[in-house]
């Protein structure tokens, strides 16, 4: 049988949701946590480890992106004529 690609699969949805609120706990879960996730989820801890250390680049350059944002559109209400 073929592997469905497919995003509506909800275990995949499910799997990706669990990880999203592990790393809102801890953006660097250790070797025993990495294993209890590894096993919640249904992967090896070195996939884990790889999906970790991907999503904290996302969110370092989602991070930057958003201080670069702040400094041109400053959100202060200060006039900016004196």
């Amino acid at each position: 049988l073929p592997i469905s690609l497919s995003l509506n699969n909800a275990p995949f949805l499910e799997q990706l949701e669990e990880l999203e609120k592990m790393f809102q706990e801890d953006h660097y879960p250790d070797n025993e946590k990495r294993r209890e996730i590894a096993a919640v989820v249904g992967v090896t801890p070195h996939r884990i480890l790889v999906w970790f250390q991907n999503r904290r680049a996302k969110w370092r350059k989602l991070e930057k992106l958003s201080v670069k944002g702040n400094r041109k559109y400053p959100t202060s209400s200060a006039p900016l004529v004196p």
